[in-house]
């Protein structure tokens, strides 16, 4: 079993522009625990009085993950922490040349004094503490194993090894962690990604005998990132056939969750967790998938929290469409599939994204399907000027019953968006994923085209709206937006 500390919460929230309030993190943590991880590194007391709350809060939920903060090995840094009632400290502490002499200007020798001072101290009130080398991939493994070894007699019950600015190979991980592995305790493995080598060189370091790795979700963290946790627990579940203990079907979940609170997009191409990852086009792979999905998959996406999504574009199939009708319990005629594949190609060849809601609203136009639209717009007013907050209030006909609501916002299409949002909240969970707005031609009469894209889990549909008021062009894209997804 390999254990998993997750620092999304600390290193994560390091990534430029992010910014974690209390209640944020508390939302991260909740589902951390529920997925079973192990450590949470829930900040780092010295940053701020917020900060110290955020932990505060986390640490006294009772969860089961053990609650981790990171300190220096200074007398203050701890007590702080322990004034947040976590139950353990990760104590970083330069172990490269480099910092030592140019970052601290100090020698080997008073790093590793102070070192122990922090650890004992730490100790001796009750605190569980993982030794930290920083830098250690351009440290002097010698004096590593040194500094660790006395960490080790003066009660640190784990070590790690920071590659800091990711520029260890899985050979040296090879290397570094058979000797690590030998020194009594469970050694960690904390990498970044500034080469692309985090998740390679974690689990390398795991085969060589680290019994804890250092991740984020979605590999979020400084520069190019951390350890991704949803990467290496596939890796190590679906390649290496190692037991990880996390509830793999909440992954997809919890990327969800982080991506939304820190503001951060996962790549479309991302693993595992991007949306490209079970989405298919090629018709050559569409066919392999109608007779075994494995052909052109290398795990259910169920397995991850995920569904199979189909997307239809200039590569797409006549086979392609069908199988995709058939699921939509829609029959067209030979006529009817040919001219289905057409418009898909055609808008495929102008660079637009088609999902599978995207096809039924093609298809259904094609065979002439009309179906009543769930929600529509019946009023809408907006308020607006240089001393009044923009207010907009709007009536709705939701099945058939009459639905108002109001919303404020920074701006008037806001403030329109916020209230429509208000008034479906109970019928509805969709994601506004892309909001672009295009005049056809200049001048102040000019009709506006708002494109939108929502999403309903893995659900995706792209929607548009045209009007000489962008107000009203943004509400007509996001309702018919809406009632496609449904």
């Amino acid at each position: 079993m390999v254990n998993f500390f997750d620092t999304t919460l600390r290193d994560g929230e390091q990534s430029p522009g992010v910014s974690l309030t209390s209640e944020e993190k508390l939302l991260i943590a909740r589902q951390l625990d529920a997925i079973g991880i192990k450590v949470i590194e829930a900040g780092s007391p010295a940053t701020s009085k917020g900060e110290r709350e955020g932990i505060k809060l986390i640490a006294n939920e009772g969860f089961d993950a053990e609650i981790c903060v990171y300190t220096r090995s200074l007398i203050k840094d701890i007590d702080l922490a322990l004034d947040c009632d976590v139950d353990s400290i990760h104590l970083v502490v330069p172990s490269s040349d480099l910092h030592i002499e140019k970052k601290l200007k100090k020698d080997r020798e008073t790093v590793k004094r102070g070192a122990i001072e922090g650890l004992e101290y730490a100790r001796d009130h009750g605190l569980i503490v993982e030794l930290s080398g920083e830098d250690a991939s351009r440290a002097d493994l010698n004096f590593l194993i040194e500094l660790y070894s006395e960490g080790i007699k003066a009660g640190a019950e784990r070590i790690c090894f920071c590659d800091t600015v990711g520029v260890l190979t899985p050979e040296r991980a090879t290397e570094v962690f058979n000797s690590l592995s030998k020194l009594g305790v469970p050694a960690s493995v904390h990498c970044h990604d500034d080469f692309g080598l985090a998740t390679a060189n974690s689990i390398t370091a795991i085969k060589a005998g680290a019994s804890q790795v250092h991740v984020t979700v979605n590999g979020i963290g400084e520069r190019s990132g951390n350890t991704c946790l949803e990467e290496v627990v596939m890796a190590l579940e679906g390649l290496y056939n190692v037991d990880t203990g996390i509830i793999k079907e909440d992954l997809y979940h919890i990327s969800k969750l982080v991506s939304r609170l820190t503001k951060m997009d996962v790549a479309p191409n991302k693993s595992i967790v991007g949306d490209n990852s079970f989405t298919h086009e090629s018709g050559i792979h569409i066919h392999g998938l109608s007779s075994d999905t494995s052909t052109y998959e290398p795990m259910p996406p169920e397995t991850v929290g995920r569904r199979r999504r189909f997307i239809f574009g200039k590569h797409t199939g006549g086979a392609s469409v069908k199988m995709a009708l058939k699921e939509m319990d829609l029959e067209a005629s030979n006529e009817q599939m040919a001219e289905i594949l057409d418009r898909v190609k055609d808008m495929g060849e102008k660079g637009t994204r088609i999902t599978d809601t995207d096809l039924q609203t093609i298809a259904e136009t094609v065979l002439e399907v009309i179906n009543e639209p769930k929600i529509k717009l019946s009023d809408l007013t907006v308020v607006s000027g240089k001393m009044i907050m923009p207010t907009a209030s709007i009536k709705l006909n939701i099945d058939g019953k009459d639905v108002v609501e109001a919303g404020t916002g920074v701006g008037p299409v806001d403030a329109a968006i916020n209230a429509l949002r208000k008034a479906t909240l109970n019928i509805t969970e969709v994601q506004l994923e892309e909001y672009h707005v295009d005049a056809i031609k200049g001048g102040t009469d000019a009709i506006v085209e708002v494109s939108v894209r929502l999403s309903k889990g893995d659900k995706v549909i792209s929607a548009r709206g045209a009007h000489i008021d962008i107000i009203m062009a943004s509400i007509e894209a996001l309702i018919q937006g809406i009632n496609n997804l449904y």
